[in-house]
């Protein structure tokens, strides 16, 4: 049941532009630079400061997807009676030498973080590592930390925090729900 919109369309819009201007000015630039976005929300946020990063800058950045599935670490516990549905990565440059920006929509435990960082490393050696989040809603249970925060929300265990994007879910919203 949902309890609270703490970001609207508007809000969404706004902690995208920051964040994007905060790449930049972190970055000096995107120019060696890959934003790759964790499916499946993560890929749309991407193209979404991808394209503020080119209204502001005027440069295009390259912009990949991440499939994590086989490297999750709760995979035989989400999936003990079917196969993980494992649909691909999409990377266009070569990580090597690159700053990589991954790109999620929630940060919570940091196992989604974990996952993805290694995944990448199977992809090529970056120069670094960077995240960036639409919601930082604490819980960590691993020493991960976002470099970019649309918001902070404080939330407790027994709350969910449901990202909704137009290009999947047609709205654009972030609100806490009662589990």
């Amino acid at each position: 049941m949902e309890k609270a919109v703490v970001l609207d369309e508007q809000a969404i819009r706004r902690a995208l532009t920051r964040v994007a201007h905060e790449i930049l000015e972190r970055n000096k630039g995107v120019e060696n630079c890959v934003l790759v976005g964790i499916k499946t929300r993560g890929i749309y946020l991407a193209k979404r400061l991808a394209e503020r990063i080119k209204q502001i800058e005027g440069q295009e950045v390259p912009v990949g997807d991440l499939d994590i599935t086989l490297y999750r670490d709760d995979l035989t516990i989400k999936t003990a009676n079917k196969e993980p549905e494992v649909k691909g990565s999409d990377i266009p440059v070569d990580l090597t030498g690159k700053s990589v920006i991954l790109i999620d929509d929630v940060l919570y435990t940091g196992r989604t973080v974990r996952a993805a960082m290694d995944a990448i490393m199977d992809l090529g050696r970056p120069s670094n590592i960077q995240m960036a989040v639409l919601v930082d809603r604490g819980h960590r249970e691993l020493p991960i930390r976002a470099d970019y925060i649309g918001k902070n929300i404080p939330s407790s265990s027994s709350e969910r925090i449901v990202v909704t994007l137009q290009e999947v879910d047609s709205k654009d919203q972030v609100s806490i729900h009662e589990m």
